[in-house]
């Protein structure tokens, strides 16, 4: 473990939040990649949303994560995930790691799953949380789960500063476009990022389609950030028809899993 830690440690030159932040950030990933853990363990991911919470609360505990989590578009940990192995969501592969501890989601990879409690492997799964009290709640929860409370706290510190920077009188009309032409639905996380960053989602999910937005167009456009590989499904997000209405654009790695970094796209969003 030695020398993956000081693997991860050296990736602290490209922090998590991005580039440009100020340097007074560095204190707080300090904190969280320095603090010591109430306990070691092995820790396995086989879930993006895991892998992220895993990395950013106990790196060290890590002995493998998923593909995506290398996947800048997607994860908020891609500078990090390099220095950790990655793990299929395969039986075998997990077994052959002896790890104390799999993180999963409530969804997919079930059989594997089912097979690794059968073989005595503490299998824990994650909440999807859909709005900052139960991003706050599931980082609590996990922090506790890996020994390391503090570091939850600093995480949600981190966060509750970046939800402070919203103007309170600010109330725009706002629609988040997704790909394939939906829009968030109430409720949803992105609805959450929305109000969160005082704005009035006047989203009601589904596909509205071009016509009803532009027939009926909101204040502010929200969108992802387009991709580098563009497809069709996210052609819409580009249409010309859009091209008069406000736009604003957010990390897609912030709005993919809740979590305490979800709080950039909220403060993006604020600006």
């Amino acid at each position: 473990m030695g020398s993956k830690g000081e693997a991860l440690g050296r990736s602290r030159a490209k922090p998590w939040w991005g580039a440009g932040q100020r340097p007074a950030k560095l204190a707080f990933v300090l904190a969280v990649l320095l603090s010591p853990p109430a306990r070691a363990a092995g820790v396995v991911s086989l879930n993006l949303c895991a892998d992220q919470f895993l990395l950013l609360l106990a790196p060290e505990q890590a002995l493998a994560v998923t593909q995506l989590a290398r996947e800048p578009s997607m994860s908020v940990v891609a500078g990090i995930a390099p220095h950790v192995p990655a793990v299929r969501a395969d039986a075998e592969a997990v077994l052959r790691l002896r790890p104390d501890l799999v993180l999963a989601g409530r969804f997919g990879a079930q059989t594997t799953l089912a097979l690794l409690e059968r073989r005595g492997l503490r299998v824990e799964r994650i909440d999807m949380p859909q709005d900052f009290p139960a991003i706050r709640a599931e980082t609590r929860r996990l922090a506790a789960l890996l020994g390391v409370p503090a570091r939850g706290e600093a995480l949600l510190a981190d966060m509750e500063t970046r939800l402070a920077v919203v103007p309170p009188e600010r109330r725009p009309r706002a629609v988040m476009l997704q790909a394939r032409g939906y829009v968030a639905a109430p409720g949803s996380l992105p609805d959450s990022v929305l109000r969160a960053a005082g704005l009035e989602d006047v989203g009601a999910g589904g596909q509205p389609g071009l016509e009803a937005l532009v027939a009926h167009p909101p204040e502010l456009l929200v969108t992802a950030t387009a991709p580098a590989f563009p497809s069709m499904a996210t052609d819409v997000l580009r249409h010309p028809a859009l091209a008069a209405i406000p736009r604003r654009e957010v990390a897609p790695a912030l709005l993919l899993c809740g979590g305490p970094w979800t709080a950039r796209a909220v403060q993006a969003l604020a600006r």
